[in-house]
């Protein structure tokens, strides 16, 4: 398989922040929708664009919580969304492409990670369907302002952890299967990524284009209330005294440091022209193919080693994918 999957050059590292490569950009009379952009990196990516004169829209399933974290950002307006319930995004959506504003910047951010096994009004396994199926219907509900930006761009945060699974096409909400909150969190983020390739070929034509990313091992943000302080001590994302670790090289960073590649993707001019292309450490990601890099995230130390799982870039998988999605959301552009 050919794959766009070939690093650039892009001058950033591990160790950059979002301010390092928002750094002499201009967003002026742009719009940017950042799902989750409250807090952790979805808060660090909505600050960076804000600062380089974008308006920002966040959409949250809470938002007088949000209106306290965001309080000291201007320009920044907030929304209801709730990715788990599909009336709930037609709301938004519906409201957003009233205004008539073009969407320039679309940043799939919020997520939900290694849950236990719940399921939305239709059935479908909720990080299935928070991580991935929502931010497929609220895209394609938003595709006519994206087409109106006349060049835009979607960034969608997945993580390593596609390495756990690619999409499991059989049986993608755990109807017959055990459930494993990992695996399930694997896959959505594996879709996360097809996603993007799928999106970017049909997009193309009308210069939307799309982008995923590992953000990094970030800890103390509102992903996963559930990972205990046992899962943190083993994989070294905290010391002995609880205290978070920060080594970039490692893949353990700050938020600020995380949401740098979200905002790389969002806006670098290196990346014009480009898409359907999985980045991290601000730049795009070589291509693996097997998973002896690894080790399993679910019983021992977890490693991260940079690249892709060539199953998560697979244009054909991308395909079905988006296939799927369609039925299951009956949302289409």
């Amino acid at each position: 398989m050919t794959s766009p999957q070939h690093p650039i050059g892009s001058g950033f590292g591990a160790e950059s922040t979002a301010a390092d490569v928002i750094k002499g950009i201009d967003l002026s009379g742009r719009t940017a929708v950042v799902t989750g952009g409250h807090s952790g990196l979805g808060l660090e990516t909505t600050r960076a664009l804000r600062s380089a004169g974008a308006t920002v829209v966040v959409p949250v399933r809470f938002p007088d919580r949000a209106r306290d974290t965001l309080a000291g950002i201007d320009g920044v307006e907030i929304e209801q969304l709730d990715l788990m319930d599909p009336a709930s995004i037609d709301a938004f959506a519906d409201r957003f492409l009233a205004t008539g504003r073009p969407l320039h910047i679309l940043v799939n951010c919020a997520g939900i990670q290694n849950v236990p096994l719940t399921r939305n009004a239709r059935g479908y396994e909720a990080q299935f369907a928070t991580n991935h199926l929502g931010h497929f219907q609220l895209t394609t509900r938003l595709w006519p302002a994206l087409r109106r930006a006349g060049g835009a761009r979607v960034v969608t945060v997945s993580a390593w952890a596609h390495h756990l699974s690619p999409v499991i096409f059989d049986d993608p909400n755990f109807e017959r299967r055990e459930y494993d909150g990992w695996l399930g969190y694997g896959q959505s983020k594996t879709a996360n990524i097809l996603f993007s390739v799928g999106l970017d070929r049909r997009g193309e034509a009308d210069d939307i284009r799309g982008f995923s990313l590992h953000p990094g091992l970030i800890i103390g943000t509102n992903l996963s209330p559930w990972t205990t302080p046992e899962y943190l001590r083993t994989n070294d994302l905290v010391d002995e005294h609880g205290n978070r670790v920060i080594d970039p090289q490692s893949g353990r960073k700050t938020a600020e440091q995380g949401a740098s590649t979200i905002v790389w993707c969002a806006t670098a001019p290196q990346l014009d022209g480009m898409g359907g292309v999985y980045c991290e450490n601000n730049e795009i990601s070589p291509l693996l193919t097997s998973h002896d890099e690894t080790v399993d995230v679910m019983t021992g130390r977890v490693e991260t080693p940079v690249g892709v799982m060539s199953y998560a870039v697979d244009p054909q998988l991308a395909d079905r994918l988006w296939d799927l999605s369609e039925r299951l959301t009956g949302s289409t552009i």
